[in-house]
């Protein structure tokens, strides 16, 4: 399917008839401001539609996957390495069924379930979503506090709170132009990338080992109930429900954007298993299995792998991590507002309210318990995100499936079984996970 079919006449049967009808695109004041070329080379016309993927990929590497992924690397060495490689195969099936429905539509995920579900399942899916936007904003939160408080000594509670001003920062973005914002996340991406990099060369770990973990499953992984908490957390962490409305959300050609996003989620890949292995080498290999706050990571880094500035990169990639997501997350929160309830009020005050709400428990939990108790929100908070993954897969498989919504659209009965199989997968690990914290409860 080229480019020129995704947005010429549609063919989607399920899309808008008319501008001013009651359903408008979500994010009004971004939506179609990016020309794109229809004709020239195809690596020009891939770089007209770079930047909504490495949006979306923001998510795959937020905070939050640094807490699973360490904790996973420094108890289990590379066994999790298949979970990591298994949530990014997801993920990327997953962003290019959203990316098809809004194309093929033009109605986001939220838009969606409006026009198909009734009010009280459309009112239980919001809900569903808007909690999973704050558990990741509290990811955010912690991220963002902890990094600041490892490069500048800002206490924990300070640091909270101090991530409320994030709202101005992205009302600044924003202002500048949708270009301006895309280019603004790539380049703390680079960073992110740059400083794994380093500490990947520095830690020098075993490629064959490496190779075996990622493509061979361990049975432990599921029989194992520490692991597997550790695992649905990963799962949580890396496919972001909310991703999947932002993604529907703001791409253009299904194509390119197909192509944009995979390219974007193999980066996140490689962000999320460098953390796992730099883990892996530096605390599992040298006996501190206890590792799993960050603040301990950023303490022995550099001394167990020799390299003086590994903490440091570190905390600098921690901190350009917390940044980015903040953007993606409030986009993808206006987009929920707006597609589940038609309401807008401005980002601003959208980011204020749902950040405020994500530093209450911060701020809680840190006088309470200090470090030690967010470094265990942040793991339960990625938990929290895969428990909400439900809510949003089902109804897109469910749509990109229907050939009388999308048409032509409609993907293959093979994708349409692979994708299924993928949410059933979702639902077991949930299911699993319950039945372990209900029995480990009695």
């Amino acid at each position: 399917m080229s480019e020129a079919e995704a947005t010429s006449a549609p063919r989607s049967m399920w899309r808008f008839a008319r501008p001013e009808d009651d359903e408008q695109p979500s994010l009004r004041e971004v939506n179609a401001t990016i020309a794109v070329p229809h004709s020239g080379i195809w690596l020009r016309r891939l770089f007209a539609f770079v930047g909504p993927g490495y949006m979306v990929s923001v998510g795959y590497m937020d905070p939050g996957n640094w807490a699973t992924d360490l904790a996973g690397g420094a108890q289990f060495g590379y066994t999790l390495l298949f979970i990591i490689m298994l949530s990014n195969l997801m993920a990327i099936l997953l962003q290019a069924l959203a990316a098809r429905l809004g194309i093929a539509t033009g109605r986001d995920l939220a838009q969606a379930c409006r026009a198909y579900y009734p009010r009280p399942v459309n009112f239980m899916l919001w809900v569903a979503c808007e909690l999973a936007i704050i558990a990741c904003d509290l990811a955010e939160v912690i991220g963002t506090a902890i990094a600041l408080q490892l490069l500048f000594g800002i206490p924990l509670i300070g640091g909270a709170i101090i991530t409320a001003l994030d709202a101005f920062l992205l009302l600044l973005l924003m202002n500048k132009g949708f270009r301006f914002l895309e280019a603004f996340i790539i380049a703390l991406l680079i960073i992110i990338f740059g400083c794994f990099a380093i500490q990947i060369f520095a830690a020098a770990p075993p490629v064959g080992s490496i190779l075996h973990a990622m493509f061979v499953p361990s049975s432990e992984i599921v029989t194992n109930p520490a692991m597997l908490y550790i695992a649905i957390g990963i799962i949580g962490a890396t496919v972001m429900p909310h991703n999947l409305y932002l993604h529907s959300s703001i791409v253009d050609a299904i194509k390119w954007a197909t192509t944009d996003s995979t390219i974007a989620l193999i980066l996140a890949l490689f962000v999320n298993a460098s953390i796992l292995i730099v883990s892996a080498v530096a605390f599992h290999g040298t006996g501190h299995h206890d590792v799993a706050e960050i603040g301990q990571a950023f303490e022995l880094l550099s001394p167990l792998l020799g390299l003086g500035i590994a903490s440091i990169l570190f905390a600098v990639a921690l901190l350009a991590s917390g940044l980015n997501s903040t953007v993606t997350a409030t986009l993808a929160g206006q987009i929920v507002m707006e597609g589940f309830l038609r309401l807008r009020i401005p980002q601003w005050a959208r980011r204020l309210l749902t950040r405020g709400i994500a530093i209450i428990p911060v701020v809680v939990v840190t006088a309470l318990y200090g470090e030690k108790g967010t470094g265990q929100l942040l793991v339960f908070s990625q938990v929290i995100l895969s428990m909400q993954l439900p809510f949003a897969v089902v109804p897109l498989v469910q749509f990109v499936s229907d050939k009388r919504k999308m048409g032509n659209f409609a993907i293959s009965r093979a994708v349409a079984v692979l994708a299924w199989v993928v949410a059933a997968l979702i639902l077991v690990l949930n299911f699993k996970l319950l039945y372990d914290t209900v029995v480990g409860l009695g």
